[in-house]
């Protein structure tokens, strides 16, 4: 991915962060001639020797499933909902219209992960994204019909070789254009422009 300097992101706990809170990402391996791609929750977990790993699964029927037992490489895309585009007219000065996104790509060695392994990450997957449950469901307690379940998935981990992060929110503009970019998204009064405009201001303020 191409990061301009102004957009670039490093700091770890950010991205740490960004990953957590999105949660869903694209899993991408090359398949022949093309890339193949999965939408799948992908964890960022760290291995006994501290070493960053993503660790997710997907279904045994999916065809990308026998490409991870084969191919070494994957790209994975953590992408923000939070997304908008940015009128020119916006700007005290012509200029071209843009498109603001936050985005995380991490490049990594894959590896399969199979039985009591498989069974823990995806417990781990489950009492995360549980907490907003009235009433939790655990993998533990599931019946085991359901459990049995398991046994159509594949699981993968993929050590964390590579990382970048760009956060694209209008950095490159003044602070007149960026105290109007805020004003004109709210104005639109949708979800996706109020929680870009307040995205931008955060930004602005740290």
């Amino acid at each position: 991915m191409w990061v301009p300097e102004k957009y670039k992101i490093e700091e770890d706990k950010t991205i740490r962060e960004f990953i957590i809170k999105t949660g869903l990402a694209t899993l991408i391996t090359m398949n022949n001639n093309y890339p193949i791609a999965t939408h799948t929750p992908i964890e960022l977990e760290y291995d006994k020797n501290g070493n960053k790993m993503l660790r997710g699964h997907i279904a045994k029927a999916n065809p990308q499933s026998e490409i991870l037992k084969t191919e070494p490489k994957a790209l994975v895309i953590f992408q923000s909902p939070i997304q908008h585009y940015i009128s020119s007219s916006w700007y005290e000065k012509p200029n071209a219209p843009t498109w603001n996104y936050m985005s995380v790509h991490l490049y990594g060695k894959i590896s399969i992960i199979k039985g009591k392994e498989l069974w823990e990450s995806v417990n781990r997957l489950t009492k995360r994204h549980e907490k907003i449950s009235k009433c939790p469901v655990s993998l533990e307690t599931l019946p085991n019909n359901v459990q049995d379940m398991l046994k159509g998935v594949t699981g993968f981990e993929i050590l964390i070789e590579k990382i970048e992060a760009s956060f694209k929110l209008s950095q490159n503009r003044n602070e007149k254009d960026i105290k109007s970019i805020i004003t004109e998204l709210l104005e639109l009064d949708t979800p996706i422009s109020t929680l870009m405009s307040q995205t931008i201001h955060k930004t602005k303020t740290q």
